[in-house]
């Protein structure tokens, strides 16, 4: 499949067109929103889904393949925070509090974008590795505590450690996945194929409404968007790039499959808005949250969902070709 092929496919998927479908209907003020209550239901849904699927696929995985890839993850939760710091240095409009927040977010990782990537591979025909929801676990915690740690040098206050790392430890996105990885690597076969058909098999319907409520949020602050500043912005397009050529990299470095490339760049390239917004609040309360969460949900979730994974997957094609 060539790269022209590559970008129809992705733009014409059922998640990326019911994103831009939840889009439309916020610029006409047609409240297509998902009640709070379902949109938990759905979030708790995906989180042990994926957890549960990656924890089954575990099983089959050997220590000895697993630990470069692991370790490799752990260094790149803890660069991609810094380098995001440093760059939006060039942002002069921002303090280091706003830059360490950002930096937090970008950081850590988007679970919707990890799983329309997924699904974007399997539909694709291209396999990733068993162990890929780990690596999304392994990721999640070490960005948003070195984005913290940025933001905090310069301030009177000390961070309240204990208790934001309990926020991001014990936060429904890192025990509902750990719990889902455990779960589905303790289980037997007959017990996994007897939830399957709820947890596994409906995931691309539920993500499908979780992106309608998305792309809702998105349009409905579009507004704030746009007070976000062009540099901002620019950083929201241009650093996923770089950030995922990075993953890519590294993934293929350690060994990954194409498939395993490609979602390690993901997750690099990917921003959160979910686990990051909640530790944010308590480590870095003086920072500008709305603006950190508008980068991410706004400009750089979007951009991968449209353009960045099928960019990621044409990089991972070339680099292992040479």
């Amino acid at each position: 499949m060539n790269s022209t092929s590559v970008a129809i496919t992705n733009l014409t998927s059922v998640a990326v067109l019911v994103f831009v479908l939840g889009f439309l209907a916020a610029r006409i003020k047609s409240d297509v929103r998902i009640p709070e209550q379902v949109y938990q239901m759905i979030s708790i849904f995906l989180l042990f889904g994926i957890g549960l699927k990656g924890g089954h696929a575990l099983r089959e995985v050997s220590f000895d393949s697993f630990v470069g890839p692991a370790l490799a993850t752990l260094g790149l939760g803890i660069v991609i925070p810094l380098m995001a710091f440093l760059t939006l240095k060039i942002v002069r409009k921002i303090n280091d509090l706003d830059r360490g927040a950002i930096a937090a977010h970008y950081g850590s990782t988007s679970l919707v974008t990890f799983t329309a990537a997924l699904f974007f591979l399997e539909n694709s025909g291209i396999k990733v590795e068993g162990f890929a929801t780990a690596l999304l676990t392994i990721m999640e915690v070490p960005g948003i505590v070195v984005g913290v740690y940025l933001g905090s040098r310069h301030r009177d206050k000390d961070v309240q450690w204990g208790k934001t790392l309990h926020e991001v430890i014990t936060g429904k996105t890192i025990l509902l996945l750990v719990g889902g990885l455990i779960i589905g690597a303790l289980t037997s076969n007959a017990g996994y194929l007897k939830v399957a058909p709820f947890f596994i098999d409906l995931q691309s319907g539920f993500l499908a409404l979780f992106l309608l409520h998305l792309g809702y949020l998105a349009g409905n602050n579009w507004g704030e968007i746009k007070k976000v500043g062009a540099m901002v912005g620019v950083f929201a397009l241009i650093f996923p790039i770089f950030a995922g050529t990075l993953g890519v990299v590294v993934g293929n470095l350690v060994g990954l499959s194409i498939g395993g490339a490609t979602i390690l760049g993901v997750l690099c390239a990917s921003a959160s808005y979910i686990a990051a917004p909640a530790a944010v609040s308590v480590g870095l309360p003086e920072a500008n949250g709305p603006l950190a969460l508008m980068s991410s949900i706004g400009v750089t979730f979007p951009f991968n969902l449209l353009v960045g994974i099928p960019l990621y997957l044409e990089i991972a094609k070339k680099i292992s070709n040479f």
